[in-house]
């Protein structure tokens, strides 16, 4: 079956080599997160021990950074669809992350001769840059050279996300085991030097199969477009749509010329957000006599208008993703401080590194994907028909479900450890092995909630927005990170009025990190109920072959049943 796909003018390519092409980009994020991670995975430990700052403002730093480097891929989605394309984003961003290499106790850029300040600075730079091109470009360009419209491509293409996944928090394990054991005990220089090898190896397996790959050309930017709908709309908002109780009849009435540009599918008129269908409203002179229209800040087409309403249907989705991710943030602070205080040996010569510590969730996590993907999915899919075993909103979920479960967990361990370490001079006897239950949990919850939003992004979303589908998951840990530093700030300030003991200290055993936890646990609680109610009323994308001259509009009980191209409801 070929893929279908035009680039330049021919067919490119048959499933088997889509398969093969889909690897390359995925290798390359996975080099580029060894890479990122092999130099900021020991930050909040290289803060406290090097630079001898407060345990919790290092987590509060730590927090900030990462969520600068993850709100860094929305600019790179920006600049990929609306002037680069996916591929070029994609080599700059994998150089931008090359110029990080070792130099003596630090981490800097190739440019030695300035400051050590200002290269601290430098280094930061350079790989919130690279992040930000290569993580919301990686994912859909692997995407684009499978084919949607062919079962036996959905059906790679569910597992491509898993292993998409798998593959990259593999690469986090060596981060945060070997590279993190050879900063530690070996020599920083080596321990940062190894992942800008590694990032080397991921520009040349990127440019090796430029000639095999789909290239998909940018069409502009879609923030243009998506103000163009709300403008348009509320210019019109006095109008009366036409048909208003007969939907179908209502788009042969408004502006929906041919698709252009690179887009297979088309999106048929929906009635939830009727308000915005009054862009697509023909007035006098509102169309030229080749057909397009005279401003497009006056008249917009129903897929402009149906492409913004996909965008309007996902936000309150992804908010609960941000708060799933406040309990999974705590792996790289709180939970790292408080290994500082638990035996971190491992029979009788290793001693786990803390930053180390965090490598259990996802090793749960890498262990778990190929078992739900080769073990669980056929099991579901025997009983409900979906491709992918259960619906992406049912496994985020289940992710969410786990996530507080996760938290109360932790906050029992906390409670033992704190006791014990009181007990004992302020060192626990305790193995950092009593770490593993929650880490593990947190693992599960990650590979079903943050797996399930890349998929929902990337099957949700519009196919002119698969950038920005890539850019929001990191734009829901950017969110975590910084609400975490915020709930922190203020959690010490509500918890030290009338004189009493902040629950968070830099000396973790005076405080009461344990209720902390709780407090996120029961967040985690609320947030799957809000989460419940957005489900419910989640309509899921509707498409059809750009080639169809009919497009059939299920009503919404066939909503429920409709299996369509590029969604997960099940098959009648």
């Amino acid at each position: 079956m070929e893929i279908g796909v035009v680039e330049n003018g021919g067919v490119v390519g048959g499933e088997v080599v889509a398969g093969k092409r889909g690897k390359t980009p995925q290798a390359t994020e996975t080099f580029e997160k060894v890479a990122t991670i092999g130099v900021v995975a020991n930050l909040t430990v290289y803060l406290v021990k090097r630079f001898n700052i407060g345990q919790i403002e290092a987590a509060n730093i730590t927090n900030i950074f990462f969520g600068t480097l993850n709100f860094a891929p929305l600019l790179g989605a920006f600049i990929s669809d609306a002037y680069l394309g996916r591929f070029k984003t994609l080599a700059y961003g994998c150089f931008a992350s090359l110029l990080v290499c070792p130099y003596d106790d630090q981490t800097i850029s190739l440019s030695s001769f300035i400051s050590p300040a200002w290269q601290q600075k430098e280094m930061q730079g350079f790989l919130i840059i690279g992040g930000g091109a290569i993580r919301p470009c990686s994912l859909p360009f692997g995407v684009d050279q499978f084919d949607k419209t062919d079962e036996e491509g959905r059906k790679g293409l569910n597992s491509y996300y898993n292993w998409y996944y798998g593959t990259s928090t593999a690469a986090l394990v060596l981060s945060m085991t070997v590279i993190i054991y050879i900063q530690n005990n070996v020599s920083w220089p080596i321990g940062f030097g190894i992942p800008t090898l590694l990032m080397f190896l991921a520009i040349i397996m990127l440019f090796l199969g430029t000639n095999l790959y789909v290239h998909v050309q940018p069409e502009g930017s879609i923030f243009a477009g998506i103000a163009q709908v709300l403008v348009a709309s509320f210019k019109k908002r006095n109008l009366k749509l036409p048909c208003p109780h007969d939907i179908n009849q209502q788009g042969l009435m408004l502006y929906n010329p041919p698709s252009k540009g690179n887009r297979v599918f088309r999106l048929p008129l929906t009635s939830q957000f009727r308000f915005l269908n009054k862009g697509a409203i023909v007035m006098g002179d509102d169309i030229n006599v080749d057909g397009s229209a005279r401003n497009s800040w006056e008249l917009c087409n129903v897929q402009q208008i149906e492409e913004v309403k996909c965008l309007i249907r996902i936000v309150p989705v992804c908010i609960s993703g941000v708060l799933c991710f406040v309990a999974l943030a705590q792996q790289f602070t709180y939970i790292i401080l408080q290994t500082f205080t638990m035996d971190c040996h491992f029979g009788t010569h290793f001693e786990i590194p803390a930053g180390s510590v965090v490598s259990i969730s996802l090793i749960a996590l890498t262990l778990f994907i190929p078992i739900y993907d080769r073990i669980l999915v056929p099991i579901a899919r025997r009983f409900t028909g979906v491709e992918s075993g259960i619906t992406v909103l049912q496994r985020q979920g289940i992710g969410l479900a786990i996530s507080p479960i996760s938290m109360v967990v932790a906050g029992l361990v906390e409670r033992k450890r704190r006791n014990s370490a009181l007990s004992n001079g302020g060192i626990s006897p305790m193995s950092v092995l009593w770490l593993a239950p929650q880490l593990v949990l947190m693992g599960i919850a990650e590979a079903l909630n943050a797996v399930g939003q890349i998929e929902f992004y990337n099957k949700q979303f519009p196919e002119n927005m698969q950038t920005l589908a890539g850019s929001l998951f990191f734009c829901t840990i950017a969110g975590a990170n910084y609400l975490s530093t915020a709930l922190a700030n203020i959690m010490r300030k509500v918890t030290t009025r009338d004189g009493h003991s902040s629950w968070l200290t830099d000396n973790i055993n005076l405080g009461k990190l344990d209720y902390y936890f709780y407090f996120i646990a029961l967040m985690g609680v609320l947030n799957l109920i809000y989460f419940l109610i957005c489900s419910h009323f989640y309509q899921y994308k509707v498409m059809s072959l750009h080639s169809e001259e009919s497009i059939k509009v299920p009503t919404k009980e066939e909503e429920a049943t409709e299996i369509d191209i590029d969604t997960d409801a099940p098959s009648k």
